[in-house]
C-alpha cells in the first residue's frame, strides 16, 4: 500500500548502516508526522542511536533513503542541520561555565547578538527551572539539572525537529517528570520530537506513535494502544475466597474467556489473558465469566481487569525476534 507522504517530518526507507561486518541498522522504515512525539524503543544495541545519528547527518547511511522536513540527509545535509537539533545520551554542556554562560555562548555561536543571546538564555533558564542556579558552574549541577540545561541548549534557536536520544537515562523520578513536561511544552510550540528511550512508561506517556527496533530492524509500529492490542486486550485476575476451588474456577474462567487460565502469584489466585477484541467486549466477557463463577457457587474475594502494558509488548516482540535470529 502506498504511503501518504504529506505531513511527515521524517521519512526513511530501507535505511542501512554497517560497521565492519555488523549491520547496526538493517532496513529501517519510519514515517514521523509533523508536530508529534514519535517514540523509538529497543534494547541496547538495537540501532536506535545509529538511526538518530544518520537522521541528524552525523553518520552517512550505507543504503536506503532518509528525509527530514523534505530534505534528503545525504544530498542536503546543510538544510537538515539548519532545522534540527540533537540532545544525545550524555550532557554536552561545558562544565567549566555557568548555566547562563553556556546558553549565552551557544546563542552567540548561533548568530544572536549579545543582548539577544542573554535575553534568550534568561528566558530558557526561567522556563526550565534553572534561574536560581544560573550563576553556578555546570559541574555543580545535579544530573537532572544538567539534562534540563542540555535540552535548553538544544532549543536556543527553536528547531523544527528535535532528536532526544534517551534524555532521561539515569535520572530520578522527579527529574524524569520534569523532562516530560518540558518535552510536552516543546511539542506544543510546534516542534516534532523523535524520542529514543528504554523507559516503557516514558514512551507510553509521551509518544503518539511508536516504533520498536531490534537487531537494526523495525519489528512493530503503531500507536501505544495498537501495539498493546498485539499481546491481547487485557488480563483477568480473580482472587478466590477458598483456594480449594482453584481448579474448578480455572476451568470455568478459561471456558468463559476461551483461553487457558493459570495460577497467580498467590494461592487461590486465577489469572487469564484475554485475547483480541475491543475494551468493551473484554469487559463484557469478563462480566460473563464472573457470573458463571457465582452460579457455580465459587466465591470471589477480589477481581481485577487490567490492560496490557508496553512492557508486555516490548518483551513479547523482542523475545519473538530473538527466537527468530540464527544461533
Amino acid at each position: 500500500m502506498a504511503r501518504d507522504h504529506s505531513g511527515l517530518a521524517i521519512e526513511t526507507s530501507g535505511l542501512v548502516k554497517r560497521f565492519g561486518q555488523t549491520k547496526a541498522v538493517n532496513g529501517v522504515d519510519l514515517a514521523v508526522p509533523v508536530g508529534t512525539v514519535y517514540g523509538v524503543l529497543g534494547p541496547n544495541g538495537a540501532g536506535k542511536t545509529t538511526t538518530v545519528r544518520m537522521l541528524a547527518t552525523l553518520l552517512k547511511p550505507d543504503a536506503g533513503t532518509a528525509t527530514v522536513l523534505g530534505h534528503d540527509v545525504q544530498r542536503e545535509p546543510h538544510r537538515v542541520r539548519a532545522r534540527v537539533s540533537l540532545t544525545g545520551q550524555y550532557a554536552s554542556v561545558d562544565e567549566g561555565l555557568t548555566g547562563r554562560e553556556n546558553l549565552v555562548l551557544l546563542g552567540r555561536l548561533l548568530g544572536h547578538p549579545t543582548r539577544s543571546a542573554r535575553r534568550r538564555a534568561d528566558a530558557l533558564l526561567e522556563t526550565f527551572g534553572l534561574a536560581e542556579a544560573a550563576g553556578k558552574l555546570a559541574r555543580d549541577y545535579s544530573g537532572g539539572m544538567r539534562r534540563r540545561l542540555d535540552i535548553a541548549a538544544s532549543i536556543i534557536v527553536t528547531p523544527d525537529v528535535l532528536f532526544l536520544d534517551e534524555p532521561t537515562t539515569g535520572l530520578d523520578p522527579r527529574s524524569r517528570l520534569q523532562i516530560w513536561d518540558i518535552v510536552r511544552e516543546i511539542v506544543a510550540l510546534g516542534t516534532t520530537v523523535l524520542l529514543t528511550t528504554q523507559y516503557l512508561e516514558e514512551a507510553d506517556r509521551l509518544a503518539s506513535r511508536l516504533a520498536v527496533i531490534d537487531h537494526g530492524t523495525v519489528i512493530a509500529e503503531g500507536t501505544p494502544a495498537e501495539l498493546k492490542a498485539t499481546v491481547g486486550a487485557g488480563s483477568v485476575t480473580v482472587r478466590l475466597r477458598d483456594a480449594a476451588h482453584w481448579a474448578q474456577a480455572a476451568a470455568v474462567l478459561g471456558d468463559a474467556l476461551g483461553v487457558t487460565a493459570h495460577a497467580g502469584a498467590d494461592p487461590g489466585v486465577v489469572t487469564a489473558r484475554v485475547l483480541g477484541g475491543a475494551a468493551d467486549d473484554t469487559t463484557a466477557r469478563a462480566a460473563r465469566a464472573l457470573d458463571r463463577l457465582a452460579r457455580q457457587g465459587i466465591g470471589v474475594e477480589d477481581f481485577t481487569l487490567g490492560s496490557p502494558t508496553l512492557d508486555e509488548v516490548f518483551l513479547s516482540l523482542t523475545e519473538r525476534t530473538s527466537q527468530e535470529q540464527p544461533a
